[in-house]
């Protein structure tokens, strides 16, 4: 019954993003030489305003591997005509690389928005771990067709290492050891490491570092002084080689890591993606990883984790605070008990509403869904401490149960219906149709007005037949009850 469940609702900004991976081994110059000019020859005339649609900025990123490019229009109700002439016009036919467009997402940054599902892929054996990636890529784009998909780092993504292996028996000659030619190495590399300056307001690193040598060449004839007092060059000591390796080595928890990110379609919840890949993806990826690989889901799944469990808990420290103010108030517990069992029909009533917004526009029950079922207690729990009050207030003035119910009905029903009628009416545009900045509370007006109205037709006719049930019941038991001074005598 319930609606599935989500973490943030999928809140789009007036922009475009296509995000590019470049050929294996393509160098940056190369990318600036061959696809740069293309891309930039295509968007011209939207650039100049002489094509529509005109385009307000826009800008491309590259690094090593792969890049981005962004546009957003003059007129934001133009953003589905842009998204598809960057799809179809300016980054297609780039050979060999992989682009997908996406609209931008308000609450993510580059690579990944505020509900995309990451997949952290860790082994020691590079070669099956990428093996293993490019699968997981496979399986994700063939389930979720018009999701972004991505790998960091990429797995297709090759580069020029330069491998040192160190000569044991000539570092031994030398007087150093493995960690001390290692500290050699970075030195006439990219610099080691010495510690840092203070100077009571600010830290600078200390860095050593060689003059910089262009070629492998330059690397191997770099001269060292050793303990022994001789100057040998670097190639002496190491054998150095060139060979093919990822662009990047990422780490989590000191074990190399290939982490796969999908960024589901606004069309599907952050539960349907996440059993889905439960279901059809870790199982053939887990058969397939080395034996000390592992693998864990990251990024919204354990944010969607952590959400539930926290606002269950502020769910039920509300009704027990709730229940204790009220207790305080009626100085009954019977009472009490009887305004809270309004709260049920308040929930059916905010998951129909949800229900009932999804059959014209996907909604799922995300965080500010949520939220407006924590705040909608608020009023329908006040709606039902006003009746039970003027009930009791009639009933200390002398009236009967039934003449208090009466009473209290009368009194109270022109504030409730009003109370209803207002915050009903209120959250309606926003719930059918909000604006550019408030489509973030969609959900939490469907709550809100499915809640109240639904509680507020049966809270009217279940809170008195209640109070006569409860009652009534009360009232016999103390009538059964034999008098305790006859008991005595």
């Amino acid at each position: 019954m319930l609606p599935p469940l989500d973490y943030l609702p999928p809140v789009k900004r007036a922009a475009i993003d296509a995000f590019f991976d470049f050929p294996p081994g393509m160098s940056s110059e190369a990318v600036n030489r061959e696809l740069l000019p293309t891309m930039l020859e295509r968007m011209r005339p939207y650039m100049e305003g002489r094509q529509e649609p005109r385009l307000k900025n826009w800008y491309i990123l590259t690094w090593p591997g792969g890049g981005t490019i962004g546009a957003r229009v003059i007129e934001e109700r133009r953003i589905g005509e842009l998204e598809r002439l960057v799809r179809d016009k300016i980054v297609v036919g780039l050979p060999d690389t992989r682009v997908f467009t996406v609209e931008g997402d308000l609450f993510g940054g580059i690579g990944g928005s505020a509900r995309s599902v990451g997949i952290h892929l860790q082994s020691e054996d590079t070669a099956r771990l990428n093996r293993v990636a490019l699968e997981g890529r496979s399986l994700l784009e063939k389930l979720f067709p018009g999701a972004a998909v991505q790998s960091f780092p990429n797995p297709d993504d090759v580069a020029l290492e330069l491998h040192a292996v160190p000569d044991d028996r000539r570092i031994a000659e030398v007087g150093w050891d493995r960690a001390t030619l290692g500290t050699v190495v970075r030195a006439v590399g990219e610099g080691a490491w010495l510690g840092e300056y203070f100077d009571g307001k600010s830290r600078l690193p200390i860095i050593l570092r060689s003059s910089e040598g262009t070629t492998p060449e330059d690397l191997s004839n770099a001269p060292l002084m050793t303990p022994a007092g001789l100057v040998v060059r670097l190639g002496d000591l190491v054998q150095l080689s060139t060979v093919l390796g990822p662009p990047a080595i990422r780490r989590l928890n000191h074990r190399r890591t290939v982490t796969l990110t999908v960024d589901p379609p606004a069309s599907l919840s952050l539960e349907t993606v996440l059993s889905t890949i439960d279901a059809k993806v870790l199982p053939p990826l887990r058969a397939h990883m080395p034996p000390d690989g592992s693998m864990r889901l990251a990024g919204s799944a354990d944010s969607l984790s952590q959400t539930l469990a926290a606002m269950s808990r502020v769910f039920a420290l509300a009704l027990i605070v709730l229940l204790l103010l009220m207790t305080v108030l009626f100085r009954s517990v019977r009472d009490s008990v009887i305004v809270l069992l309004t709260v049920p029909l308040a929930l059916v009533g905010g998951v129909f509403g949800l229900r009932l917004l999804d059959l014209v526009k996907f909604q799922a029950l995300d965080l500010l869904s949520m939220i407006g079922f924590v705040m909608m207690i608020g009023v329908i729990i006040n709606h039902a401490i006003l009746l039970v009050a003027a009930v009791r207030s009639a009933e200390a003035e002398g009236a009967t149960l039934d003449e208090g119910i009466r009473a209290g009905l009368q009194q109270r029903l022109r504030a409730i219906l009003a109370s209803t009628l207002t915050g009903a009416l209120g959250a309606l545009p926003m719930a059918v149709n909000p604006g550019p900045g408030s489509v973030i509370y969609r959900g939490l007006a469907a709550v809100n007005i499915g809640g109240v109205v639904i509680s507020l037709v049966f809270s009217l006719v279940l809170i008195p037949a209640l109070m006569r049930l409860l009652r009534a019941r009360g009232r016999t038991e103390a009538a059964a009850a034999p008098d305790a001074s006859l008991v005595r005598s």
